[in-house]
């Protein structure tokens, strides 16, 4: 089977710039929409998993019973199954708490574009090697990865979150930023009233219209980072 299979938590987290690359390969994906009660299908034979973000903290399993469903769905994907994993900001907590990891609300909340840099595990890392050893990434998010899970590696870290990506061998890579994002995306979330005044909460009344106007500025250099990692998550044929 060809296809990526998605996990995505709500509509406006979805693998936007990611989906064009697949596209361009000819390659197909599956989504399903665990907040509308989707099932997850038998995991074998997909071509990787991927699991988007959302504005649900891994923790919210009363509110978000699939929650239970999904954790276990990513421990048999990445354990047993070894598919090719990545794990996008809620993904990549996702991965850590499921595998064991603690997740917890962020000692200091990143919203807009921050560098990553890698470590000697992240630049040694088969996904990582050979890309540059600080880049620009999307940030927005509320919580982290406070304990890596056992047979995690912690690959890189940003000024204000100390885990910004891990990885559980060769094979799944989380990433606490959002390489997914294309032109469209950003402005779609702060469309939602709570999502912006989560970023005004956190960057004042202005936060909204900057962040906004620094992913225009810079969405090609942010792509064409995307583009490179990708080339590692699904090697051309």
């Amino acid at each position: 089977m060809s296809e990526v299979l998605v996990f995505q938590h709500i509509a406006t987290d979805y693998p936007g710039f990611l989906f064009e690359l697949l596209q361009a390969r000819g390659i197909g994906m599956r989504v399903v929409q665990l907040e509308q009660q989707e099932p997850i299908p038998p995991l074998a034979g997909f071509r990787a998993l991927w699991v988007m973000g959302g504005p649900m903290d891994v923790w919210q399993e009363d509110e978000h019973p699939w929650l239970r469903a999904e954790k276990a769905a990513i421990r048999a994907a990445v354990l047993e199954h070894r598919i090719p994993y990545l794990g996008i900001c809620l993904g990549h907590q996702l991965l850590a708490a499921a595998l064991g990891g603690e997740v917890g609300p962020a000692t200091r909340h990143e919203v807009g574009v921050a560098d990553v840099t890698l470590n000697q595990a992240g630049r040694a890392h088969p996904l990582l090697a050979g890309l540059p050893a600080t880049s620009p990434v999307f940030q927005w998010h509320f919580a982290e990865v406070k304990r890596l899970p056992p047979g995690a590696d912690l690959l890189a870290h940003s000024a204000d979150c100390p885990v910004q990506a891990i990885a559980v061998g060769s094979h799944a890579l989380g990433l606490q930023g959002h390489i997914e994002i294309s032109a469209a995306t950003v402005a779609e979330w702060l469309a939602a009233p709570a999502a912006r005044a989560a970023v005004e909460r956190t960057l004042g009344p202005a936060g909204p219209a900057a962040v906004q106007a620094e992913v225009e500025r810079r969405i090609s250099e942010l792509n064409d980072q995307t583009r490179r990692l990708f080339e590692r998550l699904i090697p051309p044929a």
